[in-house]
Protein backbone atom coordinates (compact mmCIF):
# COMPACT_ATOMS: atom_id res chain seq x y z
CA UNK A 1 0.00 0.00 0.00
CA UNK A 2 1.33 3.33 -0.96
CA UNK A 3 1.44 6.86 -0.60
CA UNK A 4 3.25 9.61 -2.34
CA UNK A 5 2.88 11.90 0.57
CA UNK A 6 5.55 10.80 2.79
CA UNK A 7 3.37 11.34 6.15
CA UNK A 8 0.21 9.26 4.79
CA UNK A 9 1.30 5.70 5.29
CA UNK A 10 3.11 3.89 8.58
CA UNK A 11 4.52 0.87 8.72
CA UNK A 12 1.36 -1.36 9.90
CA UNK A 13 -1.40 0.15 7.42
CA UNK A 14 -2.84 1.88 10.25
CA UNK A 15 -3.65 4.72 7.50
CA UNK A 16 -7.09 2.30 6.50
CA UNK A 17 -8.45 2.26 10.31
CA UNK A 18 -8.26 6.02 10.45
CA UNK A 19 -11.01 8.80 10.87
CA UNK A 20 -12.38 10.95 8.06
CA UNK A 21 -11.45 13.72 10.22
CA UNK A 22 -8.27 12.23 11.14
CA UNK A 23 -4.86 14.51 9.62
CA UNK A 24 -3.90 11.42 8.22
CA UNK A 25 -7.09 9.95 6.52
CA UNK A 26 -7.44 9.99 3.20
CA UNK A 27 -10.51 10.30 0.48
CA UNK A 28 -9.52 7.98 -2.17
CA UNK A 29 -8.06 4.63 -2.12
CA UNK A 30 -6.79 2.98 -5.51
CA UNK A 31 -6.80 -0.79 -6.30
CA UNK A 32 -6.71 -2.76 -9.37
CA UNK A 33 -10.04 -4.22 -10.41
CA UNK A 34 -10.35 -7.59 -8.54
CA UNK A 35 -12.02 -9.49 -11.08
CA UNK A 36 -9.56 -8.68 -13.90
CA UNK A 37 -6.08 -7.87 -11.78
CA UNK A 38 -4.79 -10.73 -9.30
CA UNK A 39 -3.19 -7.56 -7.69
CA UNK A 40 -7.14 -5.84 -7.04
CA UNK A 41 -8.34 -9.48 -5.51
CA UNK A 42 -5.20 -9.74 -2.88
CA UNK A 43 -6.25 -5.50 -2.09
CA UNK A 44 -9.91 -6.87 -1.37
CA UNK A 45 -8.87 -9.50 0.77
CA UNK A 46 -6.48 -7.15 2.84
CA UNK A 47 -9.14 -4.96 3.41
CA UNK A 48 -11.74 -7.56 4.48
CA UNK A 49 -8.89 -9.50 6.56
CA UNK A 50 -8.59 -6.17 8.61
CA UNK A 51 -12.07 -5.70 9.21
CA UNK A 52 -12.30 -2.21 6.95
CA UNK A 53 -14.36 -3.20 4.30
CA UNK A 54 -17.62 -1.40 4.71
CA UNK A 55 -15.26 1.70 6.15
CA UNK A 56 -13.42 1.65 2.54
CA UNK A 57 -15.75 0.74 0.06
CA UNK A 58 -16.73 4.40 -0.41
CA UNK A 59 -13.61 5.34 -0.67
CA UNK A 60 -12.42 2.81 -3.28
CA UNK A 61 -11.37 3.56 -7.29
CA UNK A 62 -10.46 0.91 -9.27
CA UNK A 63 -8.35 0.85 -12.15
CA UNK A 64 -8.00 -2.00 -14.99
CA UNK A 65 -4.68 -3.24 -14.04
CA UNK A 66 -2.00 -2.48 -11.38
CA UNK A 67 -0.49 -0.16 -13.70
CA UNK A 68 -3.45 2.35 -13.61
CA UNK A 69 -3.84 1.86 -10.16
CA UNK A 70 -0.30 3.02 -9.86
CA UNK A 71 -0.98 6.05 -11.58
CA UNK A 72 -4.24 6.94 -10.17
CA UNK A 73 -1.63 7.75 -6.72
CA UNK A 74 1.34 9.09 -8.74
CA UNK A 75 -0.84 11.34 -10.18
CA UNK A 76 -2.52 12.55 -6.53
CA UNK A 77 -5.83 11.46 -8.10
CA UNK A 78 -6.09 9.12 -4.97
CA UNK A 79 -3.84 9.39 -2.02
CA UNK A 80 -3.36 5.90 -1.14
CA UNK A 81 -3.32 3.03 -2.92
CA UNK A 82 -2.40 -0.65 -3.78
CA UNK A 83 0.67 -1.38 -6.03
CA UNK A 84 3.07 -3.68 -6.65
CA UNK A 85 6.38 -3.24 -4.44
CA UNK A 86 8.38 -3.13 -8.15
CA UNK A 87 6.42 -0.03 -9.00
CA UNK A 88 7.94 1.94 -6.00
CA UNK A 89 10.68 0.35 -5.10
CA UNK A 90 14.64 0.55 -6.55
CA UNK A 91 16.98 -1.87 -5.15
CA UNK A 92 14.73 -2.91 -2.46
CA UNK A 93 14.03 0.83 -1.14
CA UNK A 94 10.90 2.61 -0.87
CA UNK A 95 11.97 5.38 -3.59
CA UNK A 96 9.23 8.16 -2.67
CA UNK A 97 5.86 8.82 -0.48
CA UNK A 98 5.14 6.47 2.34
CA UNK A 99 4.29 2.66 1.77
CA UNK A 100 3.25 -0.47 4.04
CA UNK A 101 4.98 -3.81 2.90
CA UNK A 102 1.10 -5.77 3.35
CA UNK A 103 2.26 -9.37 5.68
CA UNK A 104 1.94 -12.20 3.79
CA UNK A 105 -0.55 -13.79 6.14
CA UNK A 106 -3.33 -11.01 4.79
CA UNK A 107 -3.63 -12.39 1.47
CA UNK A 108 -3.48 -15.34 -1.14
CA UNK A 109 0.05 -15.38 -2.55
CA UNK A 110 0.78 -13.93 -6.10
CA UNK A 111 1.94 -16.23 -8.20
CA UNK A 112 4.22 -15.00 -10.95
CA UNK A 113 5.94 -17.45 -13.02
CA UNK A 114 7.42 -18.30 -16.17
CA UNK A 115 6.71 -20.18 -19.16
CA UNK A 116 8.40 -21.72 -22.23
CA UNK A 117 5.54 -22.14 -25.22
CA UNK A 118 6.10 -24.77 -27.18
CA UNK A 119 6.10 -22.38 -30.20
CA UNK A 120 9.23 -21.12 -28.78
CA UNK A 121 10.84 -24.41 -27.86
CA UNK A 122 13.85 -23.95 -30.27
CA UNK A 123 13.83 -20.18 -30.02
CA UNK A 124 17.65 -19.72 -28.51
CA UNK A 125 16.43 -16.41 -27.02
CA UNK A 126 13.39 -17.66 -25.67
CA UNK A 127 15.36 -20.73 -24.08
CA UNK A 128 18.24 -18.46 -23.00
CA UNK A 129 15.80 -16.56 -20.80
CA UNK A 130 14.30 -19.41 -18.80
CA UNK A 131 17.82 -20.63 -18.34
CA UNK A 132 18.44 -16.84 -17.01
CA UNK A 133 15.62 -17.25 -15.01
CA UNK A 134 16.53 -19.63 -12.86
CA UNK A 135 20.01 -18.87 -11.71
CA UNK A 136 20.64 -17.59 -8.34
CA UNK A 137 21.47 -14.31 -9.78
CA UNK A 138 18.23 -13.53 -11.72
CA UNK A 139 16.27 -14.86 -8.39
CA UNK A 140 17.96 -12.49 -6.22
CA UNK A 141 16.90 -9.82 -8.47
CA UNK A 142 13.33 -11.12 -8.55
CA UNK A 143 13.74 -10.55 -4.65
CA UNK A 144 14.78 -6.85 -4.20
CA UNK A 145 11.58 -6.04 -6.32
CA UNK A 146 9.92 -7.97 -3.43
CA UNK A 147 8.83 -10.93 -5.32
CA UNK A 148 8.88 -14.37 -3.67
CA UNK A 149 9.82 -17.49 -5.10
Amino acid sequence: MWSKNPALVDNKGQVLLSNTTDKNSFKKLAIADPKLAPYGAAAVEVIERMGVIAKVRPKLVQGDSIGQAFQFVMTENAELGFVAYSQISTDGRITQGSAWVVPQNLYTPLRQDAALLSLGKDNAAALALIKYMRTDRAKTIIRTYGYTL
